[in-house]
């Protein structure tokens, strides 16, 4: 196979994985990336399931590059819209030449094979920037009321863990981020693999790079020894997968823990690594979630003060257990917590970006002008911005002398 490819890339990190070995096996048939799409011979889009907005934008994506792309190049929809919708996502959308679930077929020409890719050990590229994401995982064993995941992306599948530690040696990035559905089960699948797997891959990747990171940490899973481990790479930040803070909602959920255990869960952290950052989620409007439920997440994020945090709202999912639950949030009031609950967080996460000014950080250059500490995952979290003149994939001693929202300026010491 010969010509150009366009791949654009839609929902979280784990996708953006898929992605890069997509194109590390159109590489190595011999195609090369496009400048444009208008220029490529085959443009796939990776489309994003999760929530109904994720579907729009995957939806209006396709749209746009059905119109962008050079006549004569093929349109291929791939990832979780297409696995989980296929031949009705297919039908309602003629403009696509191809739509193929995970793994796209093996070759994109006119008269595709059914063999299919298995896109979790497949080879990709060295990392193009000097951090890369590296899934270990696939799937999830879960059944939390909110999420279909399960059912698109099936059980979870552990990686081997010499296959990751070889990818980590061949992305060559100066930081890893280790992703999965639900990171801290790894290994929980295997007949025979020890209890407390990602402990010992987390110390396997540290020991390869300067900086190893984790996200997507369920809260009950969070055992001493992984909050350890954590730590001892030099990058205490914990993502951890919080969703709300009230109990009863939280068991309406299907979901384990509540705020009070949380608080003490992440003080205790605090205790041991006073640096710490964290990052969480919570949806809100979730069916049943009543004022008082509103306003204990409301308490927990004033008490908690954690560093970033984003707020979805309540999104059907057909198949779901939430789906046929009563109690439905009118949306006006949905749209009226999200708001009061990210002008809280907002203000939180800037007072805490203003308490580092004179603090003498390490960061990990970028891209010219802008690098990252421990305390900032790439993609998803502020920057800290930087002379221009560190090298990118650098790192660099500097002291922080503003802050402006979520974002540090510093300067090289």
């Amino acid at each position: 196979m010969s010509g150009l490819y366009w791949v654009e890339t839609l929902g979280c990190p784990k996708n953006q994985v898929d992605s890069d070995k997509l194109v590390g096996t159109l590489t190595a048939d011999g195609m090369s990336p496009a400048a444009s799409p208008g220029e490529a011979d085959v443009v796939v889009v990776n489309t994003c399931a999760f929530i109904e907005a994720a579907r729009r934008e995957s939806v209006d994506t396709v749209l746009a590059l059905a119109g962008a792309k050079a006549d004569g190049a093929r349109l291929v929809v791939t990832g979780c819209m297409a696995e989980r919708y296929g031949e009705e996502l297919a039908a309602a959308l003629p403009e696509a030449d191809l739509v193929a679930g995970f793994g796209v077929p093996v070759t994109l020409g006119s008269r595709p094979d059914k063999a299919r890719l298995d896109l979790l050990n497949l080879p990709r590229p060295p990392a193009a920037a000097p951090w890369a994401y590296v899934k270990i995982a696939e799937g999830c064993d879960r059944t939390c009321g909110f999420c279909a995941i399960p059912s698109f992306r099936g059980p979870q599948r552990s990686r081997p863990a010499e296959a990751i530690l070889d990818e980590v040696d061949a992305l060559a990035a100066r930081e890893i981020v280790l992703v999965a559905q639900d990171l801290a089960s790894y290994g929980k699948d295997v007949p025979g693999m020890a209890a407390g797997s990602i402990v010992g891959l987390v110390e396997a990747v540290a020991a390869r790079v300067e900086r190893t990171r984790l996200l997507y940490l369920y809260p009950s899973d969070l055992t001493d020894a992984l909050v350890d481990a954590i730590g001892a790479t030099g990058v205490p930040y914990f993502d951890l997968s919080l969703q709300h803070a009230s109990k009863p909602l939280l068991r309406r959920m299907r979901r384990w823990g509540d705020g009070e255990r949380f608080l003490r869960r992440i003080a205790s952290i605090r205790d041991r690594f006073p640096d710490a950052a964290f990052r969480t989620n919570f949806i809100v409007g979730y069916p049943g979630e009543t004022e008082a439920d509103h306003d204990e997440l409301l308490r927990f994020l004033d008490v908690a003060q954690v560093d970033w945090c984003g707020f979805f709202a309540y999104s059907r999912e057909d198949g779901t257990y939430a789906a046929d639950l009563d109690g439905a949030v009118p949306a006006p009031l949905v749209q009226e917590r999200l708001a009061e609950a990210g002008e809280l967080q907002d203000r939180i996460t800037a007072a805490r970006r203003q308490a580092l000014i004179g603090h003498t950080l390490e960061v990990l250059v970028d891209r010219p002008g802008e690098g990252r500490s421990h305390r900032e995952a790439p993609e998803i979290d502020g920057v800290v911005r930087l002379p221009g003149r560190l090298a990118t994939g650098s790192f660099a001693k500097v002291t922080v002398t503003g802050a402006e929202g979520p974002d540090l300026e510093a300067r090289a010491l």
